[in-house]
Protein backbone atom coordinates (compact mmCIF):
# COMPACT_ATOMS: atom_id res chain seq x y z
CA UNK A 1 0.00 0.00 0.00
CA UNK A 2 1.40 3.38 -1.04
CA UNK A 3 0.92 6.15 1.85
CA UNK A 4 -0.48 8.48 -0.89
CA UNK A 5 -3.81 6.37 -0.23
CA UNK A 6 -4.75 7.95 3.15
CA UNK A 7 -5.56 10.80 1.44
CA UNK A 8 -8.95 8.81 -0.01
CA UNK A 9 -9.52 5.77 2.49
CA UNK A 10 -11.72 6.41 5.62
CA UNK A 11 -13.42 4.34 8.10
CA UNK A 12 -16.00 2.18 6.10
CA UNK A 13 -18.27 2.22 9.55
CA UNK A 14 -18.47 6.10 9.85
CA UNK A 15 -16.32 7.56 7.32
CA UNK A 16 -13.99 9.10 9.64
CA UNK A 17 -10.02 9.67 9.33
CA UNK A 18 -8.12 7.30 9.62
CA UNK A 19 -4.40 6.67 11.32
CA UNK A 20 -1.74 4.78 9.82
CA UNK A 21 0.66 2.83 11.93
CA UNK A 22 3.68 1.35 10.35
CA UNK A 23 5.37 -1.97 11.29
CA UNK A 24 7.06 -2.63 7.93
CA UNK A 25 8.30 -0.84 4.32
CA UNK A 26 9.70 -2.19 1.68
CA UNK A 27 12.78 -0.62 -0.50
CA UNK A 28 10.28 1.77 -2.59
CA UNK A 29 8.19 2.97 0.85
CA UNK A 30 5.45 1.07 0.15
CA UNK A 31 3.44 -0.14 3.38
CA UNK A 32 3.86 -3.94 3.89
CA UNK A 33 2.30 -4.23 7.21
CA UNK A 34 0.39 -2.23 9.53
CA UNK A 35 -3.06 -0.60 10.87
CA UNK A 36 -5.43 1.67 10.10
CA UNK A 37 -7.05 2.77 12.92
CA UNK A 38 -10.60 5.22 12.78
CA UNK A 39 -10.24 8.27 15.06
CA UNK A 40 -14.11 8.30 16.12
CA UNK A 41 -15.35 4.28 16.48
CA UNK A 42 -11.70 3.17 16.91
CA UNK A 43 -11.90 0.54 15.22
CA UNK A 44 -9.06 -1.71 14.03
CA UNK A 45 -8.10 -2.19 10.40
CA UNK A 46 -4.89 -4.44 9.27
CA UNK A 47 -2.61 -3.86 6.54
CA UNK A 48 -1.59 -7.36 5.45
CA UNK A 49 1.70 -8.15 2.65
CA UNK A 50 0.35 -4.25 1.28
CA UNK A 51 -3.14 -4.79 1.32
CA UNK A 52 -5.13 -2.57 4.11
CA UNK A 53 -8.20 -4.78 5.27
CA UNK A 54 -11.37 -2.32 5.12
CA UNK A 55 -14.05 -4.93 5.59
CA UNK A 56 -16.24 -3.92 8.08
CA UNK A 57 -15.51 -6.00 11.55
CA UNK A 58 -18.62 -8.51 11.08
CA UNK A 59 -17.84 -9.40 7.15
CA UNK A 60 -14.02 -9.68 8.75
CA UNK A 61 -15.13 -12.75 11.36
CA UNK A 62 -17.22 -14.16 8.74
CA UNK A 63 -14.78 -15.02 6.31
CA UNK A 64 -12.20 -16.03 8.66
Amino acid sequence: MRESLMEILCCPVDKAELELTIDERDEEENILEGTLTCTECGEVYPIEEGIPNLLPPDMREELA
